[in-house]
Parts: structure tokens; sequence; C-alpha cells
């Protein structure tokens, strides 16, 4: 018999299966009877470990944005300039190929548009994430700005399937693309 899991560990687990349900269903589409009957608990002992379905998605969505933190952090390691950039942009690319953080963002734009708590802590963590990429690169803000908007781009690529050339080669595998599409 496997020992009983603290409630620290359980909640780390309903987070993770929150952030995966609330990626496929949304805030309104997702409830947190399905989210409890994924991780094997009753859904009074989810509200033990969150208070309501609301506390539980903005959890999720500190943690969407603490992932993206925490590569970005972990990709640009000793690096800077141009070299902790590049290496940042391939981290956030590999991060895409989960389809799960692409998702789940995609879910947090859609919310904020109606809910202004989520807009805060939206705008909160985008300012965290602008200053993490500019401290960890030292870039001026035009190349930051550069770095966040091709992400953003990166997005809808990956959204949509369309297939494109990292790097350098962005720009014209992006005409090219369209040119034949």
């Amino acid at each position: 018999m496997s020992p009983r899991m603290s409630a620290e560990d359980r909640r780390e687990e309903t987070l993770r299966a929150a952030v995966c349900a609330f990626a496929k269903g949304g805030y309104e589409g997702t409830s947190t009877a399905q989210i409890a009957q994924q991780v094997g608990v009753s859904q009074p002992y989810l509200f033990r470990l969150f208070p309501s379905k609301r506390a539980l998605f903005l959890a999720a969505v500190e943690r969407c944005f603490d992932t993206i933190e925490d590569a970005m952090r972990d990709a640009a390691g000793g690096l800077y300039g141009s070299e902790a950039i590049s290496a940042m942009g391939a981290r956030y690319r590999e991060l895409l190929a989960n389809s799960t953080v692409l998702q789940f963002q995609l879910q947090i734009f859609a919310a904020a548009v109606d809910d202004e708590e989520i807009q805060i802590m939206g705008n909160a963590r985008w300012a965290r994430l602008w200053r993490t990429v500019a401290e960890l690169s030292g870039e001026p803000p035009q190349e930051v700005l550069r770095f966040v908007s091709t992400g953003m781009l990166l997005n809808v690529l990956v959204a949509f399937g369309i297939p494109y050339t990292p790097g350098e080669k962005l720009a014209q595998s992006l005409r090219d693309w369209s040119a034949d599409a």
C-alpha cells in the first residue's frame, strides 16, 4: 500500500490537472467535478485545497506564467545579450511543443477579455515577464519588444499549424508560406 499523499502534494497534483482541464475546456467549460475526478479526490476535498473554482483557475494562471518565466531563466543560464535571447526563444518553442501550454495561454487571454481580475493579474505577470527577459538578456527595450512579439506570433503560428523556420529565417519562411497558401 502506498503512503498517503500530503495535502501539499495533492494540491500540486490538482493544480497540474487543473491546468490541463482548463486548457481544454476554458474556465466556463471546466467543472471542478472533472478536475476532482481526474485527481482521484472528492469535490469537497478539492475545495479544501482551493476554496473555489475561481481560486483554482487563478492559481493555474499563476502557474502558467511561472512555467514560462522559469523556462526563460533556465534557458538564459549564464548567457547574456543575443545569446540569451536566442536560448530563451528556443526554450519557448519547446514549451509550445506541449499543446497544453499554448491552449492554456489562449484560454487565459480569452478569459481576461471580460474579467478584470484576470486582466490585472495578466498585466502584472506580463510586466514581470518583460522585466525578466530584459534583466536576463541585458537587451534594450526594442529587442525585448521584438522577442515578446515574436513569442506571441509563435502562439498564432503553432495554433494554426503554420510552418515556419525559427530565427533569422522566420520572416522569409512566412513570406514563402503565405505565397503558397
